[in-house]
């Protein structure tokens, strides 16, 4: 009996040996699988080709962080939405920007700190054999933006103007206070105080656009002082001297959204007409 139960023992012994011996292998192979794909990962290089935003969550209306210029190299950290990519700065920071190929380009062949421009530029590695899912032109997402930005706006029409209102309360708005809280609103874009240091902004993170038949819808839109009513008013001005006093968003054909008097009824609708178009100094996109 006891040489039955040594037997048995010994075979349990066995197999637990066994047993161990195959877990660990696998459990190896699954540890290196995971690193073989973090590091795949880690190797795709985005290079930017037009200055984007970096946000802090995959998503328009998210907070920004801060603007990738053209030719920067950023490590594609995880492809997160069909419209985001995760990436890390060459300084470190981390956020999230437009997958567009319009906006940036992976390069599969080499790291963040690579100088080299090697290897073919591709998406990130989807974890899958199927070709990865078709993404949708990023225009698609801004335009929906700026709809949600001039919807907001919308639901301010007849809002009382007071000149300096107070940027925290919706109660009253004058001109800049009006244009910054429907962006911070809807596209969580956080525009200075005035319309002054707004003109600045949009020549530093957009393009200044002066001929007014080239605004888009839901470009931002600066005004100098009135002087008349008659073009003679404006002979001789120089519009890049004339210090801005008046901000508004373009609705696209030939209207504007914007709080400018008491008199005028507060938030409105107005025709860009050729009073208005006289005063024009600039405008640019602040959804892109």
């Amino acid at each position: 009996m006891i040489n039955i139960k040594k037997s048995l023992l010994g075979c349990l012994l066995v197999s637990a040996a066994v047993s161990t011996a195959i877990i660990l292998p696998a459990g190896s192979k699954a540890e290196a699988a995971s690193a073989i794909t973090q590091k795949s990962v880690q190797s795709q290089t985005g290079i930017i080709q037009a200055s984007v935003r970096l946000r802090d969550k995959p998503s328009m209306s998210s907070q920004v962080m801060g603007y990738l210029k053209s030719g920067e190299k950023v490590t594609i950290l995880e492809k997160s939405t069909l419209y985001f990519y995760k990436v890390k700065t060459l300084s470190g920071q981390v956020g999230y920007t437009s997958s567009a190929d319009q906006y940036i380009i992976v390069n599969s062949g080499s790291g963040a700190g690579s100088s080299s421009g090697s290897g073919s530029t591709t998406k990130p590695d989807n974890g899958s054999s199927s070709p990865a899912p078709v993404v949708p032109p990023a225009s698609s997402d801004v335009s929906a933006t700026i709809d949600r930005v001039i919807q907001t706006g919308m639901k301010y029409l007849g809002t009382p103007y007071e000149y300096g209102s107070d940027r925290n309360q919706t109660n009253t708005f004058d001109c800049s206070a009006f244009t910054r809280q429907i962006f911070k609103e809807s596209a969580g874009i956080v525009l200075p105080a005035d319309s002054r240091q707004q003109g600045t902004w949009v020549k530093q993170n957009s393009s200044a656009v002066y001929n007014a038949d080239n605004l888009k819808r839901g470009d931002l839109v600066f005004f100098m002082d009135y002087k008349g009513s008659k073009a003679s008013a404006y002979d001789g001005v120089n519009v890049n001297q004339e210090r801005i006093s008046h901000a508004a968003v373009y609705l696209g054909d030939g209207k504007l959204l914007h709080t400018y008097s008491e008199k005028a009824g507060g938030v409105v609708v107005t025709d860009f007409s050729s009073s208005w178009k006289l005063r024009f100094l600039y405008g640019g996109s602040v959804i892109k």
